[in-house]
């Protein structure tokens, strides 16, 4: 911003000084050819003036109002050659063409202030005052030809003085403006700033009381989900408790039943009631530890899963392999133990039910506060994959497991193994949101 406030400055201040220069030129010049051209007409026949034509602009440049204001004078003729001067060392003397000499000769009236460097413009330089040195073409009257070129040396103090005060009120011209320009922006940036400010505040706040609204959505669904497996384990031991038991009694009195009939017939009936009555005490007590937990608060992840896979492969015959990489001792709580608890057993059974139980593993990992528990088998796979939520509602079903998990935040996949055939059961759940 610095540096297009002085390049604008400079550039404004170069085109003002310009312009007046120019304008003070261009008036003199014509005040000057209006005067001397008469005087100089010589030349359009002759390389030199007469003695009465020197003679005359000398008079007209020492005893008039232009000749206050002139210093000094030349005249040139084509080719650097001095025909005459205030000066009378330098007359008849060649110097060097200059650029403002030369586009003089081209018909146009050049001006430069205080630019007394070339070696004819010694003696002005000496003087020690502002001069504006002024290059007038001369042109023959008639014809318009430019025959000569007047040089000039008008004393510039009022210029001088003008200048400076253009350039103090255009540099201060350029300093407000920019400055309003600088104010505008740096009001509109701040106005911008504050908003954006604004706007990342309220998305935080928005953003933590999301945070806060899932964390106290995840831990009401924990808690429900806990409370259901409470009250399922109450469920399950007053089934093992009551019924169970009031079966088994009924059992017992049927055999002591049997021995007070006397026709086979009689005891065969008794037989299809008891074999009802003992399949019933089976399915109670199947029903009852489904839906019954273990004692797993106190209890490590590892030790539930490694308790469930030896449960199951005592129960099936088929051995079941254990893999953990437990990333230091996060600690897990109890919502979480008995969703990994339901996922491994529905897992386990379903490897069984469908896979033939070969080639059952388990596998946990903990990594970065993250848990990731798959169940595999080697049985035949997917034909087709089917969706985690099926239309079974049952909690031990997938749908269930689905809603489980994704109470807590995690992810269940359903996937064919890709380092062979078989079938895995993938969940996710990340403990730093829990």
């Amino acid at each position: 911003m610095l540096l297009a406030t002085v390049l604008v400055g400079y550039w404004v201040w170069a085109r003002i000084e310009e312009t007046v220069v120019r304008n003070t030129a261009n008036a003199t010049a014509l005040y000057m050819e209006s005067s001397v051209a008469p005087l100089t007409q010589d030349l359009s026949t002759q390389e030199r003036l007469s003695q009465e034509s020197r003679a005359e602009i000398a008079r007209l440049l020492s005893e008039t109002a232009l000749g206050r204001r002139v210093v000094s004078f030349k005249i040139w003729r084509p080719g650097g050659l001095l025909v005459d001067a205030s000066n009378e060392e330098i007359v008849g003397q060649s110097f060097p063409v200059t650029e403002n000499l030369r586009l003089a000769w081209q018909g146009e009236v050049r001006a430069d202030f205080e630019d007394t460097v070339d070696v004819e413009d010694r003696a002005e330089a000496a003087l020690g005052v502002p001069l504006l040195e002024i290059y007038s073409p001369i042109h023959e009257t008639g014809t318009g030809r430019v025959i000569a070129v007047a040089e000039f040396y008008e004393i510039a103090t009022q210029l001088e003085q003008d200048l400076r005060r253009a350039r103090t009120m255009s540099w201060l011209a350029v300093a407000a403006v920019m400055a309003a320009i600088f104010g505008s922006l740096f009001v509109i940036v701040l106005k911008g700033s504050r908003t954006i400010d604004r706007q990342i505040l309220a998305l935080q706040d928005l953003s933590a009381r999301n945070v806060s609204l899932r964390l106290r959505i995840q831990s009401a669904a924990g808690r429900a989900t806990q409370m259901g497996d409470l009250t399922l384990r109450r469920i399950g031991a007053d089934l093992h408790d009551g019924p169970a038991q009031l079966m088994g009694f009924a059992a017992l009195r049927l055999d002591a039943l049997r021995k007070r009939l006397t026709t086979e017939e009689a005891r065969a009936e008794l037989d299809a009631v008891e074999k009802a009555v003992k399949d019933a005490i089976v399915e109670i007590r199947t029903i009852a530890r489904g839906v019954s937990l273990p004692d797993i608060g106190r209890r490590s992840v590892e030790e539930i899963v490694r308790d469930l896979a030896e449960a199951h492969g005592g129960r099936t015959g088929q051995p079941v392999a254990v893999s953990v990489d437990w990333d230091g001792s996060a600690e897990v709580s109890e919502p979480v133990k008995i969703c990994l608890y339901r996922v491994v057993q529905e897992g386990l059974t379903n490897g069984w039910r469908h896979g033939g139980g070969r080639g059952q593993e388990v596998r946990l990992l903990l990594k970065d506060w993250v848990i990731r528990v798959a169940v595999l088998d080697r049985g035949p796979g997917f034909a087709e994959l089917p969706p985690a939520r099926g239309e079974d509602d049952d909690d031990m079903g997938l749908a269930g497991l689905a809603d489980r998990v994704e109470s807590l935040g995690g992810r269940l996949e359903l996937e064919n193994r890709t380092d062979g055939p078989g079938a895995a059961l993938v969940v996710t759940l990340d403990l730093g949101g829990l």
